[in-house]
């Protein structure tokens, strides 16, 4: 319905006159809502599946702290980790993405607004005057504004909403995992710098022996095979201590990497050596985890915007309700201008009423969608009790892999000792020597393997139940969730 006002008539008259014009329009748009109701409704829903009541196995009273990696006590590892924290190119491509959801809660909030528009007209008739009905000459200020009668515009902020809380959240979860990526490549460089301390003594006390057989192949008591043998396996040592040297610069270059510095620019410490387990922190209940883990939130809050999405397309297959205002200085010279005023008022009521099937079509789409991100919800809650029960299961009985592993290696030495003295004494020969030494050498290697993958269990269970974390560009740039602003200069 449209009313056009010339000069005799006031705004005020014009409000009026179109108000009255479009009074029917609401009433039956009213009576509308009270017959078939609002389809804007969210849906709330638990959690979609079971959880126990504890864990399977039994855990410690401490609790563990926000920044957990300081739990292993190892300078180094938190100097890295917060060199990472600061410069870690992804992280800062997460925060980014968090601030262009910020943005595009901005977007859509301004729809419950109105959109204010200032126009500028000029145009020219020959001959004169001009066509008739027309200015050549028209500055107006325009104003456009949508009455949100089923809450689709709100439920549109709302789902934006979520989606930026979501996205928050998965940047709190990529902390966790630069953190727990450069404490695992931390500890690994560790253990391959003690692998190659532990080869460079093993190959000067095979050199040692060495040198023994050669002393007593020059006085006849042993044959030359035994030297041959003996050089076999110095050559396999220096053989793996190379393929864990390459393993080492890799792995240096990774962190480097992690730290958001070039491969080749990181200076570490020289002294290394693999922390000391502390005890195991207090995992707490398994519905904790839900309120703890970020990545388990940002799956809820897309749950939450599919869900508000339904509400949005659902809102979409009723009427919309506007309202255009406009007031303009309209002349046909541009010297008289402002000698010449309009204004006008228009309301529009748009019903959907043939689409083929397009808007209904969107609304199962939005269903489908919402079922698609319960059931991830419920798969993200399942595999983080999983990531606990397996971290807390593999650190039990990898415990115990490393008392038998330190018991095997015990009988060795005492076996090497004293095939070692019955070769000296010429009852034996050499071969059974080397095989014990042999074993024995690669237990202590393998040990050392075995308590990198306890403390990579123990990592994997501070991962698995870590909530997230402020990181210093949250400080810097003042986030603030609440007022959904994240300045991104």
């Amino acid at each position: 319905m449209f009313q056009y006002i010339d000069l005799n008539f006031t705004l005020l008259e014009a409000i009026n006159i179109t108000r009255k014009l479009l009074l029917p329009f609401v009433f039956g748009l009213t009576l509308f809502s009270l017959t078939f109701g609002c389809g804007n409704k969210v849906t709330t829903r638990n959690v979609p599946v079971d959880l126990p009541e504890s864990y399977s196995l039994p855990t410690g009273s401490s609790p563990m702290d926000s920044s957990w990696w300081m739990s292993f006590q190892d300078p180094e590892l938190n100097r890295l980790v917060d060199s990472a924290i600061h410069h870690n190119l992804e992280l800062k491509s997460s925060w980014f993405q968090v601030a262009q959801e910020a943005s595009n809660v901005a977007i859509i909030a301004s729809q419950r607004v109105p959109q204010v528009f200032l126009e500028l007209q000029g145009g020219a008739s020959r001959p004169a005057p001009d066509f008739v009905g027309g200015e050549n000459t028209q500055l107006s200020l325009r104003t456009s504004y949508e009455v949100d009668l089923w809450g689709r515009i709100k439920q549109s902020k709302l789902a934006a909403e979520n989606r930026l809380m979501a996205t928050y959240l998965d940047y709190q979860t990529m902390g966790i995992t630069i953190a727990g990526e450069v404490a695992l490549t931390w500890f690994s460089m560790q253990a391959y710098q003690e692998q190659m301390n532990l080869i460079k003594e093993q190959t000067e006390y095979n050199q040692q022996i060495l040198a023994l057989i050669r002393t007593r192949f020059a006085s006849g008591q042993v044959r030359g095979v035994d030297i041959l043998r003996q050089e076999q396996l110095i050559e396999n040592t220096k053989e793996e201590a190379l393929a864990i040297q390459m393993e080492f610069k890799v792995l240096k270059n990774r962190l480097a990497v992690l730290l958001g510095k070039a491969p080749g620019m990181l200076n570490l410490s020289e002294e290394v050596q693999l922390p000391i387990l502390s005890p195991i922190p207090n995992a707490g209940l398994p519905m904790e985890l839900i309120n703890r883990r970020p990545d388990i939130q940002s799956s809820f809050n897309q749950l939450e915007a599919a869900d508000r999405e339904v509400a949005v397309a659902i809102s979409n297959t009723y009427p919309r309700l506007s309202f255009n205002l406009t007031g303009a200085l309209r002349s046909n010279t541009l010297t008289n201008l402002v000698e010449s005023q309009a204004a006008s008022l228009t309301g529009s009521l748009l019903m959907p009423l043939f689409y083929g099937g397009r808007l209904k079509a969107e609304t199962q789409q939005a269903k489908a969608f919402r079922e698609v991100q319960l059931n991830a919800y419920g798969q993200t809650v399942l595999l983080a009790v999983q990531e606990v029960e397996d971290a807390l299961v593999r650190e039990n009985l990898q415990k115990e892999i490393i008392i038998k592993l330190e018991s095997q290696l015990e009988l060795a030495e005492r076996a090497f000792n004293q095939l070692r003295v019955e070769y000296l004494n010429g009852s034996i020969a050499y071969l059974d020597v080397l095989v014990t030494l042999d074993q024995m050498q690669q237990l202590k290697r393998e040990l050392v393997n075995e308590k990198l993958n306890l403390l990579l269990y123990r990592l994997s269970l501070y991962r698995a139940l870590a909530g997230g974390f402020e990181s210093p560009i949250e400080n810097e740039e003042n986030f603030s969730i609440q007022e959904n602003t994240i300045s991104t200069k």
